[in-house]
């Protein structure tokens, strides 16, 4: 078990979330906190637990049960992401670009045909999925994307990159965008599911992160890459919508993440503050300490109450996209090369 767990704050999240943050926090500090400073050190994405997460239901906790999911919500994907991300942010981040951005937007979005071709292996865990939407040139204005699908026949023909793909350099299938009309704007960009070893698709290089360095990032290359029709993700042209669609979910998912760093640094501290000492006394007993760690706690809790309000609201009657849009997250201004070795020191840490 985490050293000092003790019992959280009770947020109401009821019998079957309470119970999945039990089963994933019990499979996450024996198969995945161990092993957390090695993968990033490593810088080696940690395949070997794929196919055991999914064997807990965690790749498909929103598909429905007739694809092979849990049947689940956004609230338990939620919890899932935090537990994971406890015990290490990189799995966490692999995971939910695995579990939200590719596997949930072939079940909201993709035919039966797809769903019954491309769930299964997601869902167990045999084949990791992930989503390619950023470019070189095109990050927050992702309508300004250069990649190309030309219409040729039975099949598209995609020229372009991607950059910053999570999971990229270990994915087998991916949900990539691309513009078939682009004088259409937003109206002219459409959604695709790739496989590996599509031809004329590749993965560039692999890059060299500051943090979360067991999640695999890389860029992607589309050099005359050919692609069924029966491929298109939804309707040709309206790939923005499966795109910020689903970006507002992410938004939900995602945050959990977070949560679960927090978590984790109350994890490292709480016993620290027992066992240093200092003036022949704990450091814990001192008032500013323990007015630090009341700051970290209700902070902590704060943000989990929000962001489990916005998932409930994906399950109510309540605008799901209105309560997800107000959700910020941090360093959004800040450019992605930032987190990479290669930026300037300043940018590394998150100057803006």
């Amino acid at each position: 078990m985490i050293p000092n767990a003790y019992r959280m704050f009770n947020f109401d999240l009821g019998e079957t979330a309470d119970a999945l943050r039990e089963t994933v926090q019990n499979f996450a500090s024996h198969e995945i906190a161990p092993r957390a400073a090695e993968i990033d050190k490593t810088n080696q994405f940690p395949r070997d637990l794929w196919p055991r997460i999914g064997a807990l239901g965690l790749h498909g906790i929103t598909v429905e049960e007739d694809y092979g999911g849990s049947g689940l919500g956004y609230l338990e994907h939620c919890v899932a992401m935090e537990e994971i991300s406890r015990a290490s942010a990189a799995v966490g981040l692999s995971y939910g670009a695995h579990s939200n951005l590719c596997v949930n937007q072939i079940r909201r979005n993709g035919s039966d045909a797809q769903k019954r071709k491309y769930l299964p292996k997601l869902i167990s865990g045999e084949h990791v999925g992930s989503l390619a939407m950023s470019e070189p040139n095109s990050g927050s204005d992702v309508v300004s994307m250069s990649t190309r699908a030309e219409k040729k026949g039975d099949r598209y023909v995609l020229n372009g990159s991607k950059m910053w793909i999570t999971n990229g350099p270990v994915s087998e299938t991916l949900v990539v965008y691309a513009k078939t009309d682009p004088n259409a704007g937003p109206r002219g960009i459409t959604a695709f599911i790739i496989e590996k070893g599509m031809k004329g698709f590749s993965t560039a290089q692999k890059l060299d992160k500051l943090g979360m360095r067991g999640s695999d990032t890389a860029e992607l290359v589309f050099d005359n890459c050919e692609v069924p029709e029966e491929n298109v993700l939804g309707d040709v042209g309206k790939g923005v919508n499966v795109l910020m669609s689903g970006l507002d979910y992410e938004r939900a998912v995602l945050a959990a993440g977070p949560l679960g760093i927090m978590q984790a640094c109350m994890d490292v501290v709480l016993p620290y503050v027992h066992e240093r000492k200092q003036f022949g006394e704990p450091i814990g007993s001192f008032q500013l300490v323990q007015g630090k760690l009341a700051d970290m706690y209700t902070t902590m809790n704060a943000s989990r109450a929000y962001v489990y309000a916005v998932a409930k609201a994906t399950r109510s009657s309540f605008s799901a996209a209105t309560a997800i849009s107000t959700t910020i997250r941090p360093g959004g201004c800040c450019a992605t090369p930032s987190f990479t070795r290669s930026a300037p020191a300043p940018a590394r840490f998150g100057a803006c």
